[in-house]
């Protein structure tokens, strides 16, 4: 199989329950280790060169209740930019639905934390940031030829 093909098994509960319990467990460890541990991803593409890991905070849209999810980051001086890639997986992770219903997020990295208001990047911006970001974790590319979605690209600002 060819890294652009889209493997079988993506639509898997299975696949589903793996991404929702190691998510809560990277963030429990990050959490507790205040980011030393768990702020780093080392899979995939990230293998040989480990990609920086925050946490983002939404709240949820239907609970109304805090949502904490680890994800990737390129970070641009006061700015965090996102990528709702979810693994190719066809459906927009929820954590990029809730930041849509309310943009207030907070991101943090190690200990720190900041209050940022995130929105979905332009056509524009996202043609410009995209390169940056396979060249960041070229794993995304891959994401982008496995799903027929546009992969949304988020700056938290």
């Amino acid at each position: 199989m060819s890294p652009k093909e889209r493997p079988d098994q993506l639509d898997s509960p299975f696949v589903a329950n793996i991404i929702k319990w190691g998510s809560r467990l990277n963030t429990r460890v990050y959490r507790l280790t205040g980011g030393r541990l768990g702020n780093t991803w080392r899979v995939g593409a990230a293998l040989r060169k480990p990609i920086p890991v925050c946490l983002l905070t939404t709240v949820g849209r239907r609970s109304g209740q805090p949502r904490t999810v680890p994800l990737l980051y390129l970070r641009e001086g006061g700015r965090f930019v996102l990528v709702a890639s979810q693994g190719g997986l066809p459906k927009n992770p929820a954590w990029y639905l809730n930041l849509r219903e309310d943009p207030e997020v907070v991101v943090e990295v190690g200990r720190e934390r900041f209050e940022l208001v995130a929105r979905t990047a332009s056509e524009e911006e996202r043609a410009e940031l995209w390169p940056r970001l396979v060249e960041m974790y070229a794993d995304f590319d891959t994401y982008d030829a496995w799903t027929e979605r546009t992969i949304p690209v988020v700056i938290c600002e």
